[in-house]
């Protein structure tokens, strides 16, 4: 999953839990608050009333009676004054139920003592209960559609921040990560931010290409300078060793040793024209302007090949469609590369064994072919590494007798952007698979 799409997620679950958790918890607050502000209600009417009788009087309420009581029309709001002994101190807030009028109401009742010239008084004010739920239900919608406004806004400001933040990563995984191809000939542009994390990550990111670039220079550089410099010694020693073979007083054991270190010096020279041949392969000295018929091609190489097959009396099937047409591409370079490995498949095979060559068409228009073979198999911890130069898998070794032939056939295959894939179980057989891309396919 994206960076991205991993920020968006948490962020929406995030607000998705503060609303569940506000929505459980707002009832409790709605209530809190509707019994604060019914207690400042009563407080203030508390106050109202003992600033009438510090002006006018407790009778102002008896008017010669010995208590007074009142309340409203509806039963919401009731008040009463009735003298009590004298020391005794109240002044709390509580619910509790009362009898008016033979109906039993639940109120938020305050209790508060005071004392007059008359005596000492008890003052309760009450509230009925029904009334605080009433503001209850209205505020729980507000504060609901609020917080539901608030979250979305914040969302929406959320995600589009989030995906201004992460637009120079994106920039980067596009521009230095993502359909970049070794050997990064491409100059690397900085990204513009302003987020230091994100410039020392696009600094080190193109420091690295750099290093890697000169790095592969240098090697490219010193395998082509190598190889054309071996190419005259070898042909001065071929040409002194064919001499020295030519002179007739030359004894039969020194024309023995002078033809092991003339196929000594032909191997040695294979070695330095396939060093040449990848040099010029990944140097891009070779055309991909021509095309040919994907049976064609296979046709050829049996040809070419055919003599092996009877030497260890191998089977070969090929089943390859007629209407597949490969282009853009370089003929001889694709020739090579098949050759080499279906030699490869010839000499580690089985004696009366087989090899088996098949196609497909992919739905993505990409094209694979198979090469099956029923030889010695390759260890699993050697599969990744037999492409690699001069690199030996136990006892594999190509065309080129030190890892070029493999090594030849990947340059090949990435100078045209064919991917090789490798299945291989040892003593059963070795599947080799090339994905040609959809636009060297033409049907």
């Amino acid at each position: 999953m994206k960076l991205i799409s991993k920020l968006t997620l948490f962020i929406t679950l995030s607000k998705l839990a503060i609303v569940l958790l506000f929505v459980l918890t707002l009832p409790y607050l709605i209530g809190e608050i509707a019994r604060n502000y019914t207690d400042y209600y009563l407080q203030q009417q508390q106050k109202k009333v003992l600033e009438v009788v510090a002006k006018n009087g407790v009778d102002t309420y008896l008017q010669g009676e010995q208590s007074y009581g009142s309340y409203t029309m509806l039963k919401e709001e009731y008040i009463s004054l009735e003298p009590v002994e004298k020391g005794l101190v109240l002044d709390t807030i509580y619910t509790d139920e009362r009898i008016i009028e033979q109906d039993t109401l639940n109120y938020r009742v305050l209790t508060h003592s005071f004392i007059t010239e008359n005596g000492t008084f008890l003052m309760e004010i009450g509230k009925t209960i029904e009334t605080i739920d009433q503001y209850e239900r209205p505020l729980q919608r507000i504060a609901t559609y609020v917080l539901l406004g608030l979250i979305l806004i914040t969302l929406i400001i959320d995600l589009f921040y989030t995906r201004y933040l992460l637009m120079p990563l994106n920039r980067i995984i596009r521009t230095k990560i993502i359909n970049r191809k070794f050997p990064f000939n491409e100059n690397s542009v900085p990204i513009q931010t302003n987020t230091t994390d994100f410039r020392f990550l696009d600094d080190s990111l193109i420091n690295l290409m750099e290093q890697i670039h000169e790095a592969f220079e240098k090697e490219r550089e010193f395998t082509a300078n190598a190889s054309h410099e071996l190419m005259t010694p070898i042909g001065i020693l071929q040409n002194k060793i064919e001499n020295l073979m030519g002179e007739p007083e030359v004894s039969d054991f020194v024309q023995e040793r002078l033809i092991g270190m003339q196929k000594t010096l032909n191997r040695l020279k294979r070695i330095v024209h396939s060093l040449l041949l990848i040099s010029r392969i990944e140097n891009e000295q070779f055309s991909k302007k021509e095309s040919a018929p994907a049976a064609e091609l296979f046709a050829d190489v049996m040809d070419e090949i055919s003599h092996r097959l009877s030497e260890k009396d191998i089977s070969l099937k090929i089943e390859i469609s007629n209407e597949i047409i490969l282009e853009n591409i370089n003929r001889d370079l694709l020739f090579q590369m098949l050759y080499n490995l279906v030699n490869n498949a010839i000499r580690y095979n089985k004696p009366s064994g087989f090899i088996h060559i098949v196609n497909r068409m992919n739905p993505d228009g990409s094209y694979d072919v198979d090469l099956i073979d029923s030889g010695i198999g390759i260890p699993k911890e050697d599969v990744g590494t037999i492409f690699n130069r001069f690199k030996k898998a136990n006892q594999l070794e190509d065309s080129a007798g030190y890892g070029l032939g493999l090594s030849i056939v990947k340059s090949i295959a990435d100078y045209h952007k064919i991917a090789i894939s490798i299945s291989s179980e040892i003593a059963k057989g070795t599947t080799i698979t090339l994905s040609f891309p959809a636009e060297l396919i033409r049907t």
